[in-house]
């Protein structure tokens, strides 16, 4: 979790774009409060307004991050490809002068989990998580395998040019192997189950009827049980429990062959990108990263020995 100081303020926010802002809201934003958690260096604020309502604006540039925007973007044609009954926020308004852009959202009157995770959140949260399978969106969005098959690649990439990779020896000495279980993740997660993408504690609200899901930035289809998987990692980092243990308390079964190859893809993607710099405005995602590849790395060595691989 990073501090909400490393996010731009709505000061920051140039003037235009805060009053058209104003305009679609209906009112002056009187008090914005960046949200704590997250990895961008986005305006993310929780606004009061002048006339009592409330609504949470997120706003970027590239000069802040020159990917930035491409996601905001993406996260706004998302919102309104959601159904009804999505667990997320009302997307109020977007704008788009072509260098910034900005969302408005309802404000979700929810907190963000405990962590450490407190175990019967987190089964909460999981649970929300695999009814998010049932949905169907108003619009096609991408497969799992459209939008995550650039990033999935690590392991192939390492295997061409490992030289400055922090890689052990078990990882350097089955790289070729590693490479061709990590092809096969696609096949292992097609499905029609609607994805989130992003799912960690810094992107669940938590209220007294309901778990809120935000950023929907990576959103597509696939394996219902992919999001699970994918999110593990992160769990285990927050104290949440070893991925095995929580699969098996909230009862979730993968089968083998399909589970290996996307732990395989996911642990290969943190090792090749956590070698790299931090990207423009996001100084802690590698060490993040990074982390996350020590755990899946361990998980994914226990699943290979089950597998007799």
């Amino acid at each position: 979790m990073t501090d909400p100081g490393h996010r731009i303020q709505w000061a920051d926010v140039p003037e235009h774009v805060r009053a058209d802002l104003e305009r679609a809201l209906g009112s002056a934003v009187v008090e914005a409060v960046n949200q704590r958690g997250g990895y961008g260096p986005s305006l993310a604020a929780r606004c009061g307004l002048a006339d009592g309502r409330r609504a949470f604006i997120k706003a970027v540039s590239p000069a802040q991050n020159p990917d930035s925007p491409v996601m905001m973007r993406r996260e706004g044609t998302i919102a309104a490809a959601l159904p009804a009954d999505a667990p997320a926020p009302e997307l109020l308004h977007a704008y788009d002068d072509g260098e910034w852009v900005a969302l408005a959202f309802e404000e979700v009157a929810g907190r963000l989990p405990h962590t450490p995770w407190d175990v019967d959140e987190l089964d909460h949260v999981l649970d929300a998580t695999v009814a998010l399978g049932e949905l169907v969106p108003h619009r096609p969005v991408h497969s799992v395998a459209k939008q995550y098959g650039a990033m999935f690649t690590g392991w192939r990439t390492l295997a061409t040019d490992a030289r400055d990779a922090p890689l052990d020896g078990w990882c350097r000495a089955h790289l070729g192997e590693l490479a061709r279980l990590e092809a096969g993740w696609e096949d292992a997660t097609r499905g029609d189950g609607l994805i989130h993408g992003d799912v960690r504690s810094d992107n669940v609200l938590l209220t007294d009827e309901r778990v809120v899901f935000v950023d929907w930035t990576s959103t597509c289809t696939g394996a219902p049980w992919f999001e699970v998987v994918a999110m593990l990692p992160s769990v285990e980092l927050e104290g949440g429990g070893e991925p095995d243990s929580v699969l098996a308390r909230i009862g979730l079964d993968v089968p083998l062959g399909q589970l290996v190859p996307l732990v395989a893809a996911l642990a290969g993607y943190f090792a090749e990108r956590g070698r790299l710099p931090d990207p423009p405005g996001l100084p802690t995602v590698r060490a993040f990263q990074r982390a996350q590849g020590a755990v899946t790395n361990v998980w994914l060595r226990r699943l290979w020995d089950r597998a007799g691989l």
